[in-house]
């Protein structure tokens, strides 16, 4: 970070998600209480799923890994942001700057590589029923886990790595609550035309082909389930209903966030609270609420921890 002149940048200043007051304190208390509801509910479905000898299958040791990433995720921006609201000055130092983009896109990256995971999952139980138990054993579930954890490292440190060479002498000023690639490459001293490149290339094109992808994938799904006479047809449906809806509430913000130039609009800051601290939150919640063996064994968990 140090320049030929001297000068370095060695914080940022957040610019926060509102100057009002009036608005900043509401939406304080709404994180506050949301947080206070679902995060322990998250939680509760990863100790559940941990507890319970019937939920083994692959979709449920998925699920589980959805809701410690969901969990993980949402600590990333969620508690900061909280105390920033309470603080006049905003000011993040330049290497919790890049410890957050870090940690946001690696996370961000393997919920996303775990979501192709789960469709692959879907379509192996529901098209290919015979072959389920071989494809998808213990084995191949703890290589899939490792491979989108790797996956999400990999897509994450290519974007720390091309910020890192990015010089920053002068405005330090980030219009954000949060620091995010296309916030962050404004401030660099030098031209970014290859570097905004790069980066839609690295998240904006996966992204949006991750997301056909999983639409295409989930539509040959419905059509078969759709033309099939079997007794969990309802169950099928309903549980790639759950999928779809989680995949646009994931999907849908960070393809407007990153596959187009990096030119601020009215709506980012909105967008970008939805995405890093809304949805991350009810992502797991939303598949427990459709899902009845998982809500049965959280009301056998919950019964035998009150009786006790």
């Amino acid at each position: 970070m140090e320049l030929e002149n001297g000068t370095m940048v060695k914080e940022f200043i957040l610019l926060g998600l509102t100057q009002s007051q009036n608005i900043q304190l509401l939406v304080f208390v709404l994180i506050l209480i949301f947080y206070l509801i679902i995060l322990p509910g998250n939680f509760l479905i990863i100790f559940t799923i941990r507890s319970d000898p019937g939920l083994t299958a692959p979709l449920y040791f998925f699920l589980g890994n959805l809701a410690f990433l969901d969990a993980s995720y949402s600590f990333i921006v969620a508690p900061r942001m909280l105390v920033d609201f309470l603080s006049e000055k905003k000011v993040i130092s330049y290497r919790g700057c890049i410890t957050q983009l870090f940690f946001l896109h690696f996370l961000g990256g393997g919920e996303g590589l775990l979501l192709v995971v789960m469709a692959f999952d879907r379509y192996i139980a529901i098209c290919r029923p015979l072959h389920y138990s071989t494809v998808m054993n213990p084995r191949a579930c703890y290589a899939l886990l490792l491979a989108l954890w790797l996956g999400g490292f990999v897509h994450s440190i290519i974007q720390v790595a091309l910020i890192l060479h990015l010089p920053f002498c002068g405005p330090n000023q980030l219009d954000n609550f949060f620091c995010d690639v296309p916030q962050v490459i404004k401030l660099a001293c030098t031209d970014t035309l290859v570097v905004e490149l790069l980066m839609v290339f690295n998240s904006g094109l996966l992204t949006l082909l991750c997301f056909l992808g999983l639409l295409s994938s989930y539509a040959v799904i419905l059509c078969h389930v759709h033309g099939s006479a079997c007794e969990g047809k309802s169950k099928a449906l309903s549980t790639c209903t759950t999928h779809i809806i989680i995949i646009l509430l994931m999907f849908g913000p960070a393809i407007f966030i990153y596959t187009r130039p990096f030119r601020a609009l009215p709506v980012d800051k909105v967008v970008s609270f939805f995405h890093t601290v809304i949805f991350p939150l009810m992502n797991p919640v939303i598949y427990t609420l459709r899902n009845q063996e998982v809500k049965s064994s959280m009301r056998r968990l919950l019964s035998r921890h009150v009786v006790c």
